[in-house]
């Protein structure tokens, strides 16, 4: 039946309905504070201890804690975000995935991002993921169990950078995990952008494989992946095809977990090319029982606007939700005006958020080239609040609404259904590089509980 579903050609259900936006109301809000750490566990390195140190100009490593204060960068106005780096601890900070816990309602996975952004800056970064429990009543989130990655049965086959320690923990110059799916054994997968890579492990994170990405054939990598490297002449091409931070970002699982559904969060470069193969995200089929590949590959198309996707999980057998967001942050209604600089006395957004959606689309609907078909959408800069409910709405213009809610993040990465009439959203808070909820303060990890009947019914 699945096969039969997931057909690569157009069902003979008739025309595929014209995508449709649905109106969504906030029903919760909590908050984790973006200054929450963690302890490397008692066996980790003791370079662990600190974080962020390696940040700087040139990645030159600097060890006093607090000397250098975060920034959103150049394209973002260099607004300051109030906290600085180095840090003591480990940042359990942004989560790029969420998917709630079997048989423990309220409770959800989450999954933290690679660290500080690339390869070169996170190698005192640990990679973990968490047990949380979002309070909605009292806003509070609560961090219950941190699991950390590890090899110590040395199954990653290249170097990492605790390598020649016993305990083998994983940073974020190894990996830059992304999306995360609990199986019904027990295990996890997650899904990377280095390699891109997906990574099986064990209930306390320790490596089990790791599978590269195979396309018609193709090995497909990242200028990231390992088996690169820089060619001794400046005119040799290093060939790739996926993009720097263009991995898998989501990554769906079939309600049995037979199934993975790995998206790109970025379009393919044409073979040989420097050019997008077109403006659309391919959605790979992996076969968890045989720990391969199936061959199969759906394509999900971007809307005008859209830069990448979030997040992607399935709601049943054959529909899902996806995050289709643009790269920018903070309220339109206070962009800069034309010609006009972010400054420390006059702040604004250069490059507000617009486009922050989620989309439910049916796998089983598939056309002649292989596209899943959009039912519907949520506004994520249009959430309905009729009472209140918002726990902090930023920095906003004057005589903004409040029966109106917005998620300005440049990086929401977490989406998952609760039940038939909610879901859950989360932001990626990329710490300390993010300011969208307010100007010149770093973004916290915020969970959102929006009410959405019509569109969970849609088809």
């Amino acid at each position: 039946m699945r096969r039969l579903l997931l057909a690569t050609v157009l069902l003979a259900a008739g025309p595929a309905l014209a995508d449709q936006r649905f109106e969504a109301t906030l029903a919760g809000h909590a908050i984790l504070p973006a200054a929450t750490f963690a302890t490397p566990p008692q066996d980790a390195p003791p370079g662990l201890a600190v974080s962020g140190r390696f940040t700087g100009p040139g990645n030159v490593r600097n060890d006093q804690v607090g000397s250098v204060p975060g920034n959103v960068g150049p394209a973002y106005g260099n607004r300051t975000t109030g906290l600085s780096l180095p840090f003591n601890g480990q940042p359990v900070q942004g989560f790029s995935g969420i998917k709630p816990v079997t048989g423990e309602p309220g409770a959800y996975w989450v999954l933290t991002d690679n660290g500080f952004g690339n390869r070169r800056n996170s190698a005192d970064a640990m990679l973990m993921f968490h047990k949380v429990r979002p309070d909605f009543r009292t806003g509070q989130v609560a961090v219950e169990r941190t699991i950390f990655l590890s090899d110590p049965n040395r199954v990653i086959p290249f170097v990492i950078t605790t390598d020649a320690t016993a305990s083998r923990y994983l940073t974020g110059a190894d990996f830059d995990p992304e999306s995360i799916q609990p199986m019904p054994d027990g295990t996890f997968w997650i899904g990377e952008e280095f390699g891109p890579y997906l990574i099986h492990v064990d209930a306390e994170g320790r490596v089990l494989r790791v599978v590269e990405t195979r396309l018609d054939g193709e090995v497909i990598r990242s200028p990231d992946n390992p088996a690169l490297g820089v060619p001794a002449s400046p005119t040799q091409a290093v060939p790739f095809r996926s993009r720097r931070s263009g991995g898998y970002e989501g990554m769906a699982a079939s309600p049995d977990g037979a199934r993975l559904y790995a998206l790109l969060e970025k379009p393919l470069f044409r073979p040989g090319t420097d050019q997008a193969e077109g403006n659309f995200l391919r959605i790979l089929e992996f076969d968890t029982a045989r720990n391969d590949w199936t061959g199969r590959v759906l394509r999900f198309r971007f809307e005008d606007g859209a830069t990448s996707i979030g997040d992607f999980n399935m709601i049943d057998d054959r529909r899902a939700l996806i995050i289709e967001r643009d790269d920018g942050e903070g309220d339109p209604g206070l962009a800069c005006a034309q010609g006009q600089q972010s400054t420390a006395e006059r702040p604004c957004f250069p490059v507000p958020a617009r486009l922050k959606r989620i989309y439910l689309v049916d796998l089983g609907d598939v056309d002649a080239e292989g596209f899943v078909r959009k039912i519907g959408h949520i506004d994520l800069m249009a959430i309905r609040d009729p009472d209140n409910i918002a726990r902090q709405r930023g920095d906003r213009p004057a005589g903004a609404p409040n029966d109106r809610f917005t998620f300005p993040f440049f990086t929401i990465e977490d989406v998952a259904m609760i039940d038939a009439d909610h879901i859950i959203v989360a932001n990626d808070n990329n710490l300390p590089f993010s300011a969208g909820r307010h100007l010149t303060r770093a973004d916290d990890n915020e969970f959102i509980i929006l009410r959405v009947p019509e569109f969970l019914r849609a088809r």
